[in-house]
């Protein structure tokens, strides 16, 4: 399976300010000002920096030359867009995967997808949104194909604020789980298409369940509405 770097400082601030975006805590035009998130964090100027750039490539976050950074937002529309493209990568990923895993990467992958199980049992929503991106770098990876990789693993950055969204919702850990299923059985079938089309479902499903969220925070910048209660899923 593919090695990650460690996540640094500049890392965690950004997927908490990614969080306040996309729920509607930090609204568009809202200023993020250096100084004052560098005391709220207890870090220097540096990882913060780091942080709103990455926030500017995934497009939540505008920097303005001797103006600072603002908020922006992905547009209903251009979300649509992304899932639209990240569901037929993936998809192709896992058809990918169907015929190229070696018989010790489907093994991986089926140990892989019982321990989701296990957290599903437990009821552990933090460790299965760790285990997710587990799952599907699994997927990326079993592609054997690096290019394929590194553009989904892009894609994915961009989404992955709204992918985290969707296990707010009640239940949300367990249907994956099932979900997850289905591919992983095609894969071990060698069922390509089978396989490509579990994901591609599976991507629609994620997308479906951010709508079910995500209208809330796009109607709060309207109207000043608390858009959920926020669940602490790591």
């Amino acid at each position: 399976m593919t090695k990650h770097p460690k996540r640094t400082q500049a890392d965690m601030i950004r997927e908490v300010l990614s969080d306040r975006i996309v729920h509607g805590i930090l609204r568009p035009g809202e200023a993020l000002d250096e100084t004052s998130l560098a005391a709220e964090f207890g870090v220097s100027r540096t990882p913060i920096r780091e942080a709103l750039r990455q926030l500017e490539s995934i497009g939540l976050a505008l920097s303005r030359p001797h103006r600072g950074t603002i908020v922006t937002n992905v547009g209903e529309r251009e979300l649509h867009d992304i899932f639209r493209v990240m569901g037929e990568l993936e998809a192709l990923c896992a058809r990918l995967s169907a015929e190229a895993m070696t018989p010790g990467e489907c093994e991986a992958l089926s140990h892989l997808h019982a321990h989701g199980a296990e957290l599903v049992l437990r009821g552990d929503v933090g460790g299965y949104l760790a285990h997710n991106e587990q799952f599907h770098d699994a997927l990326y990876a079993g592609s054997h194909n690096g290019f394929l990789e590194e553009t989904t693993r892009s894609v994915r950055r961009r989404l992955a604020p709204f992918r985290r969204m969707q296990f707010e919702a009640l239940h949300r850990i367990a249907h994956s789980q099932r979900e997850h299923g289905a591919v992983v059985a095609a894969i071990l079938d060698g069922d390509a298409d089978r396989a490509a089309r579990a994901m591609l479902e599976h991507l629609s499903i994620v997308e479906r369940a951010v709508d079910r969220i995500s209208p809330s925070h796009r109607a709060a910048g309207e109207d000043g509405a608390d858009p959920l209660l926020r669940a602490d899923v790591g």
